[in-house]
């Protein structure tokens, strides 16, 4: 039976997407941040759940550090990331004394803490929640996917670098989420190139092409290629305050999220 405090919180929201890696180091929070930034620029109004509790980075990524929760008689009101408030985003590094602070936590902590931003927090309409979940397979990523089981969640997004070490520790993934019936929505494969600052020349700096090859042989959607582009890494860097929301279809990478995202959308039917 599903969650009462879940159901009521989840209700207006539409899909639900988990965004996960065999390994950390593969850029999944960057992926997660591009593709809400561009589900967002398709008109979509977007929340982002950041349950990698031991390393948060999603507030640094949308330029919301040092952002403070509010308590509403209903719940807690998600951090938005832009004016219209087509961004909202919620996770512990907000709720941190001190974004240096570390979370050193046991299993059933991290697992309350889980079910608490699932059943608190008012995400009120949305067309899309997506999770930001940490590396690997961890006790996170069972909770989240129990505590979903009965929302029906769309699926994942798998996120890969093109070298080998990569691709085994994703293949893992692969099985983790046959096991637990979540289905597999595509595989991004991150870090593919590199895209030079003065001439937008890109340049393979370890491989290419691993993840497509994998998702073939696996018989699942590959999303696309994201290469290393400094121009997205300054603009997180510098601009804070969530202001490249807007900035955002100035990337060299917004035309390959337009295309990734364009394929998540048409997969969904509900």
């Amino acid at each position: 039976m599903a969650d009462q405090g879940i159901s009521k919180q989840l209700a207006k929201v539409k899909h639900i997407i988990l965004v996960l890696s065999g390994k950390g180091g593969v850029g999944k929070s960057s992926v997660t941040t591009q593709l809400s930034l561009g589900l967002v620029h398709q008109g979509f109004k977007v929340g982002v759940l950041d349950v990698d509790l031991t390393g948060p980075s999603i507030p640094r990524m949308l330029g919301l550090d040092g952002k403070q929760v509010h308590q509403a008689s209903n719940g807690w009101v998600p951090v938005y990331a832009d004016e219209k408030q087509r961004l909202c985003c919620m996770s512990i590094g907000f709720l941190l004394q001190n974004k240096n602070d570390s979370v050193v936590w046991r299993g059933p902590k991290k697992n309350a803490m889980i079910k608490q931003f699932l059943q608190d927090v008012c995400w009120g309409e949305l067309d899309y929640l997506i999770i930001d979940t940490p590396p690997g397979t961890s006790d996170e990523h069972i909770s989240v996917v129990e505590f979903l089981k009965e929302f029906n969640p769309d699926g994942a997004v798998i996120v890969t670098t093109p070298q080998g070490v990569a691709l085994a520790d994703v293949r893992k993934e692969l099985s983790f989420c046959k096991k637990v019936e979540l289905p597999i929505l595509g595989v991004v494969e991150n870090m593919s190139g590199f895209v030079c600052p003065h001439c937008a020349e890109c340049t393979n700096v370890f491989s290419s092409g691993g993840g497509e090859s994998m998702a073939k042989d696996y018989g699942i959607p590959f999303l696309g290629r994201v290469p290393i582009d400094p121009s997205f890494t300054s603009m997180v860097e510098t601009e804070g305050d969530g202001s490249y929301v807007n900035k955002f279809e100035t990337s060299n990478l917004f035309p390959t999220f337009q295309k990734i995202t364009e394929q998540l959308t048409a997969q969904h039917t509900k």
